[in-house]
């Protein structure tokens, strides 16, 4: 990797712009998705709405670490987020882990991806997920750090989530290799790919590396920035490691906190990660505006592509001008790594990256907010397509108006949840400042190589 000079830091929280009406409205429907659907029995959370479908674990992840931040604002009182908090997580202790795929939620420490709501047992034949184990482990260590008192719940709470968390065979995942796996099928064995290279799976090698019982060898970390170097793009003040679904340069960002903490890689580069997805966070923005692939909608405020709904998978348009449109598929720039572009926008592209880029966010949070029926009682519905507005297309799902184009009717938990996080840190670092204080947190970050900032302290 290059050496390249290190820029001047980001805007200072102090200095940045402000929307409050706009941040607060938002904030509090977002967490009223994640109250009024998240279940009081087994603490389980839908994977969207509303469609009917089976509990993402990630989304419980995502959940867990909304509940605090609700009541921070005063939507809920302590003790409800308490008493949710913790059927969830006596959920997850209890649940069945064996061999039997049909009679258990997860094997090895680990959780399928999507469960039976009620049962909470394996959904279909998804798979054994190491990276949404990993999100609902980080939003279990959150509401462990953030329930903090000496009120018999919440000294269950912390020890519930730290026999949960410490539970996970890493070593297991990590299959005698240096990289860990995406998955685990039973039957089937380990997916051979592994989490290498820049995306979301960042959390997972943190988390391995951290943990007290089962962590992963050295190497982990190094495994994952092993192709680094084909990630590049840009040049300059744009030069960053690219991956081109918005969601891979935030989901880590929701608990980890990379200001001033830098590895190998970074040091080389001469800037962080948050840097980093700044940068990323322009380069999709430059792209919308750019838009080569001439899609309707696009500017400078209707920007964002990240993984998300779409509308469906089928062809619009004749002949030459044929184009193919998806269904829910993860979307970026064309020319980065898993670039795809079929003119879809999702909310949570731009909002999942309020810290990085505040002042070309808040705008685009503005303009989304004001488009007919995309904003609605739970906040922003998941994505739209402006250059949709044929009524006879085949949809997959979401509606077609001739003005506006078409546009999702779910919420998807996964992307709910970095709306709602990121607009915590960006006002107050509410994920942050209890997240620094996590052992595991700091072990992790420490045995990759991190150093500096508030690590140091």
């Amino acid at each position: 990797m290059g050496a390249m000079p290190a820029l001047a830091a980001a805007p200072a929280f102090a200095a940045r712009p402000r929307a409050p009406s706009l941040l607060d409205d938002i904030e509090g429907r977002t967490f009223k998705f994640f109250w009024d659907l998240g279940r009081d029995d087994n603490g389980l959370f839908p994977d969207r709405w509303p469609s009917p479908g089976p509990s993402s674990i990630a989304a419980v992840g995502f959940a867990l670490t909304a509940y605090p931040i609700g009541a921070e604002r005063g939507y809920i009182g302590r003790a409800q987020a308490r008493r949710r908090t913790l059927a969830t997580l006596r959920f997850f202790d209890s649940a069945p882990q064996t061999e039997d795929p049909t009679a258990s939620a997860g094997y090895r420490g680990f959780f399928y991806h999507f469960l039976h709501l009620d049962t909470g047992r394996r959904y279909r034949g998804t798979e054994l997920s190491s990276i949404d184990s990993s999100i609902l482990f980080l939003g279990m260590l959150y509401a462990a750090a953030w329930f903090d008192s000496g009120h018999p719940d919440e000294r269950e709470i912390r020890r519930l989530a730290d026999r949960i968390v410490e539970r996970a065979d890493w070593r297991w995942f990590q299959r005698g290799r240096g990289d860990i796996s995406m998955g685990w099928h039973p039957g089937a064995g380990f997916i051979d790919r592994g989490w290498t290279a820049y995306n979301e799976g960042m959390m997972a090698p943190l988390l391995a590396l951290g943990a007290n019982d089962r962590p992963v060898d050295d190497g982990a970390w190094e495994a994952w920035l092993a192709t680094i170097n084909d990630f590049w793009r840009g040049e300059g003040g744009d030069r960053h490691i690219a991956f081109a679904p918005l969601f891979g340069h935030q989901y880590s960002h929701i608990w980890y906190d990379f200001r001033g903490v830098n590895d190998a890689a970074n040091r080389a580069a001469g800037f962080d990660y948050f840097e980093n997805s700044r940068r990323a966070t322009y380069a999709n923005r430059a792209y919308c505006v750019e838009n080569p692939g001439g899609w309707r909608g696009y500017s400078a405020d209707l920007w964002g592509l990240t993984a998300c709904d779409g509308p469906g998978a089928f062809l619009t348009g004749d002949g030459a001008a044929q184009r193919r449109i998806y269904g829910y598929a993860a979307r970026g720039p064309l020319g980065q790594p898993d670039g795809l572009d079929d003119g879809t926008i999702a909310p949570t592209a731009a909002l999942g990256s309020l810290p990085f880029a505040p002042e070309i966010v808040i705008p685009a949070a503005r303009a989304m907010a004001a488009r007919p029926g995309l904003y609605d009682v739970y906040g922003f519905r998941d994505s739209f397509n402006p250059g949709l507005r044929d009524p006879a297309l085949a949809l997959e799902t979401g509606t077609v108006d001739a003005e506006h184009g078409w546009t999702a009717t779910d919420y998807l938990g996964i992307d709910q949840g970095p709306i709602l996080a990121m607009i915590a840190n960006y006002r107050r670092e509410a994920v942050w400042r209890v997240m620094r204080k996590v052992p595991r947190i700091r072990k992790g970050l420490r045995r990759a190589g991190f150093s500096g900032g508030w690590l140091g302290a």
